[in-house]
């Protein structure tokens, strides 16, 4: 299983993330580096471990904050010019056609969320299955945010599926096993990748004992709750 760490971007700021409460997130605190700036964060993240993919919420674009969504559009753009080999996944909030337009021009991969759309017809438009996207399942505090044809029915899933609980996210008390259970049980043959919770290697091993595939995360890795040796044995 893959541990891919996140970084969670607001007016060119690495802030922490927490609950999905987006109104209160505030530039992060970690015992890994005293600084909140990307390049400096992605930099201590990869003194810890080597990872080969990287998880970028702009939160700029998310929310809609810039006309032009240019606000962390360069500091993205600096941090694959600064590790070429580091695959990013990026959520900049795509939700229609010059959007994505928009995002295509850097060499990274999109995260497509469900939050973003109304109506399934949006999302079908918009998304081709040649196209190596991935799609994030969005379960707000107050439950899933999307198209509910979205949920239900995998035949419009890419091949790579997140299940985000943004309630869990940042809180330090653990993953919502039931919604990945749930999702495991109809979703044979996806490569599921967990969000939001996740404390500790134990929390890790469950989640691989599963099957998921891969699993995000921030909190425990800024507050070392989990080491090297623990992120060496998981992958």
């Amino acid at each position: 299983m893959k541990v891919i760490p996140v970084i969670d971007v607001l007016n060119g700021v690495v802030v922490h993330a927490k609950r999905g409460e987006r109104a209160t997130y505030q530039a992060i605190q970690s015992k890994l580096t005293h600084s909140s700036k990307p390049l400096d964060i992605v930099a201590a993240l990869l003194d810890i471990y080597p990872f080969q993919q990287l998880y970028i919420a702009d939160l700029n674009a998310i929310q809609k904050l810039d006309a032009n969504c240019e606000n962390n559009y360069n500091v993205i753009a600096s941090i694959k010019e600064r590790y070429p080999a580091l695959e990013l996944w990026v959520d900049a909030g795509i939700s229609n056609q010059a959007e994505l337009i928009f995002w295509q021009k850097l060499d990274i991969r999109l995260i497509i969320g469900s939050e973003n759309f109304n109506q399934i017809s949006h999302f079908t438009s918009l998304i081709t299955p040649e196209k190596n996207y991935i799609l994030s399942l969005d379960f707000m505090p107050l439950g899933y945010q999307g198209p509910i044809e979205l949920l239900t029915n995998t035949q419009n899933w890419p091949q790579d599926v997140i299940v985000m609980s943004l309630s869990n996210v940042g809180s330090n008390n653990g993953v919502n096993i039931e919604l990945m259970r749930n999702t495991i049980a109809r979703a044979k043959g996806f490569n599921l990748i967990a969000a939001g919770g996740i404390r500790d290697a134990d929390d890790l091993n469950l989640l691989k004992e599963m099957g998921v595939c891969a699993a995000l995360l921030a909190t425990a890795l800024h507050q070392k709750q989990i080491s090297t040796e623990h992120l060496e044995s998981i992958n």
